[in-house]
């Protein structure tokens, strides 16, 4: 079959017949004859230079976990407790929603401990994590622009705050492809109150859809529309399939679509899917040994406020966690941990233990499940949010009660693992009360140019033409490595 030859859907047909514009794509159809591979866009392709990482596990903790009560101790704050800023500082920060009049310092309760060979302290709320501390690298200098959740999310996972650009997630499988034949390259699994910036936080913006993420549900059938309905047996899909591919034959002859390979590939895909997904999702293989570890099953704790999710959070996120791992394994590019909600501006003393306490566990036994397995060594994981919170207490609950942290921009901690970033480490410092950065800042574009490069990227040349310009992760304003984090 010639290139002239290929068959086209338009996307407005292709949603309206499957439901699955999003989802990538391999080669089953190539193999019937209704596609060239050379037209399939997720074949696996050469990066710029070797790579040492190849696959991406993304937390993403929506609404901001605060980094003063987590990740970066201040004692100073502690004593502070209760005194006010300059008035001269104030003047010149705008918040979410403090109220500048009898605005006051407020320190942590949490108690704050050395973990591993490296020291490096972490809060009492993250025990487990802390026994994995010499595989992390923690950044406490992470800085941004945005000071709201929707485009400090997109800012995050997209590297600008605007709508319509592609995640990191669907920048990476459109560099490299994919490695799974049975599986999409790019998957989102979520927790708790789901997404709050929906789609956007793993769409493919002006990228084709087929880099977009697949969102696995965690009630029911995993993918919608992926399996037949009753009576509709094997012999009738392909008959189903062979018409579709005669129409798209004649259909191309007349127009050519860009997203040609993404319409085909969904379908073969889902026909593949169709038998991979169930083996996938089925965790009856796994030893009890290692459903404990990852704690499948476990009890959540009480949520006082419900922002962190009901009581099936802990065992869901438990079970993703482990989900990714088994993922990664069957070649999946990219997934994403999606969970909502540490926007704690009130009751955080109460919240945040929740929350904490659905994270701690799994996070940690996925990076010694993949350390175990020797698979961490290219397998990245990144702890991640869209900024921390004020180490001020939010005073705009009408009780005059304070038991809450404001959004906060300009400093705030993550961490990375696994795929050549060099554990054991504390990269930058915040001033004594956690309000900004003093030491190596890192900002957000930084950190996108660094994922880049261990996936055998420079940043500057990872780029995709639209409307004229040549669009790239890291934005037009210039970005570096932060090469201390690279082992």
């Amino acid at each position: 079959m010639s290139p002239s030859e290929l068959v086209n859907l338009t996307r407005r047909d292709f949603l309206a017949s499957t439901g699955m514009g999003t989802l990538a794509l391999a080669s089953l159809l190539a193999e019937k004859g209704y596609a060239l591979p050379s037209a399939d866009p997720l074949a696996p392709r050469a990066s710029h230079f070797p790579p040492r990482a190849k696959n991406c596990i993304l937390i993403y903790f929506e609404g901001a976990p605060s980094h003063i009560d987590l990740f970066d101790p201040k004692p100073k704050l502690n004593a502070m407790t209760g005194q006010k800023l300059p008035d001269e500082m104030l003047a010149k920060i705008r918040f979410a929603f403090i109220k500048k009049e009898g605005v006051r310092l407020m320190g942590s309760p949490r108690k704050f401990t050395k973990h591993g060979q490296c020291g490096t302290e972490m809060s009492d709320l993250l025990p487990h994590i802390g026994s994995v501390a010499d595989d992390l690298c923690l950044v406490r200098s992470m800085n941004t622009t945005q000071f709201n959740h929707h485009p400090g999310q997109l800012m995050m996972n997209c590297g600008s705050p605007l709508f319509g650009r592609p995640t990191l997630g669907a920048w990476l499988t459109y560099g490299l492809g994919n490695e799974s034949r049975d599986l999409p390259a790019y998957v989102v699994l979520h927790a708790g109150r789901g997404s709050s910036a929906g789609a956007s936080a793993w769409s493919s913006g002006f990228l084709p859809s087929t880099y977009a993420g697949v969102l696995f549900r965690n009630q029911g059938d995993p993918v919608l529309n992926l399996g037949n309905p009753p009576g509709f047996t094997p012999e009738m899909q392909h008959l189903g399939l062979d018409a579709i591919g005669d129409l798209n034959r004649l259909r191309h002859k007349h127009v050519a679509d860009p997203e040609i390979a993404s319409r085909i590939g969904a379908y073969e895909l889902a026909g593949r899917m169709q038998a991979a997904t169930p083996e996938l999702m089925d965790l009856s293989k796994e030893s009890q040994s290692t459903l404990d570890m990852y704690g499948v099953g476990r009890k959540s704790r009480e949520n006082p406020g419900g922002r962190g999710g009901g009581p099936e959070t802990y065992s869901t996120f438990s079970r993703n966690c482990l989900l990714a791992r088994r993922m990664v394994e069957r070649g999946v590019r990219f997934v994403t941990l999606l969970h909502a909600s540490w926007d704690h501006h009130s009751n955080i003393n109460q919240e945040l233990p929740f929350c904490a306490g659905m994270a701690d566990q799994p996070i940690a036994a996925l990076v010694r499940d993949l350390k175990q397995r020797g698979m961490l060594d290219d397998t990245m994981i990144i702890w991640a949010s869209e900024f921390g919170r004020t180490p001020l207490g939010e005073n705009r609950n009408s009780s005059g009660v304070v038991s809450g942290r404001d959004h906060h921009p300009f400093a705030f901690s993550m961490w990375l693992a696994g795929g050549g970033i060099k554990g054991g480490q504390v990269i930058g410092e915040t001033d004594e009360i956690g309000w900004g950065v003093v030491k190596d800042p890192v900002a957000v574009p930084d950190l996108h140019a660094t994922i880049l490069k261990q996936f055998g990227f420079d940043h500057e040349r990872l780029t995709y033409r639209s409307q004229g310009l040549d669009f790239k992760l890291t934005g037009f304003e210039g970005a570096r490595v932060v090469s201390q984090m690279l082992a």
